[in-house]
C-alpha cells in the first residue's frame, strides 16, 4: 500500500455553490475565489498534490484577480515591469487529493512602498475544510536593468487601488 495512505485520511468534498467572498478583518479587502479541479498532473504517485503546484494556483489566482480589476498581467510585462515573489510563507493544514475541486481565496493586504503583499486561503469549496494558508510578498522589477523599481508602475497603481478600494496607495 502507498505511504501516502496512511499519512493522509480519506475525505471529500460536497460541491455546492460558493459562498460570498469574506471580508473577516476589517481593514482588509475581501477575497476573491478562483476555483480549481484537480487533475492527476497535480499530484504525486499517491494522488496527493505535490507540494509545489499550490504556488502555481496562486499565482493564477492573483493574475486572474489583477485581470479582474483591468490589468492583464502580460500588459505589466510589455511595458517592462515584472513581479518577482521575494518572500513566501506557506501553512500546509491537510493534503489535497486528486478528483477534489477547491477554492484559492487570494487578497491584497495594504501595500508598503513598492511591496505587494498577497494573502492566501485554499478550501473546500462549502468552507468546512481548510487546507493551506500563505502570504507572498511581491515587487515591481524594471525589466531591462533587473532592478526594483522605486514606484509602481501607474497602470498597477490604479489596479491596486481598485482592489483596495482606495483612491491613491
Amino acid at each position: 500500500m502507498l505511504r501516502s495512505k496512511y499519512i493522509c485520511k480519506v475525505f471529500e468534498t460536497n460541491p455546492v455553490p460558493l459562498s460570498p467572498s469574506s471580508t473577516d478583518v476589517p481593514w482588509s479587502t475581501p477575497w476573491f475565489d478562483y476555483v480549481v479541479r484537480v487533475s492527476p498532473h497535480h499530484t504525486d504517485y499517491g494522488g496527493i498534490v505535490w507540494h509545489g503546484t499550490y504556488l502555481t494556483w496562486m499565482e493564477e489566482a492573483r493574475v486572474e484577480r489583477l485581470r479582474w480589476a483591468g490589468l492583464e498581467y502580460h500588459t505589466l510585462v510589455e511595458m517592462g515591469c515584472e513581479l518577482p515573489v521575494i518572500e513566501l510563507n506557506i501553512r500546509y493544514h491537510k493534503p489535497v487529493k486528486m478528483g477534489m475541486q477547491i477554492v484559492v481565496k487570494s487578497r491584497i493586504l495594504p501595500t508598503k512602498g513598492v511591496r505587494i503583499p498577497w494573502e492566501y486561503r485554499i478550501e473546500s469549496l462549502d468552507g468546512q475544510s481548510h487546507y493551506l494558508s500563505a502570504q507572498v510578498t511581491l515587487v515591481p522589477i524594471d525589466g531591462q536593468t533587473g532592478k526594483i523599481m522605486r514606484r509602481l508602475p501607474p497602470v498597477l497603481q490604479t489596479s491596486l487601488a481598485q482592489i483596495l478600494g482606495a483612491s491613491t496607495l
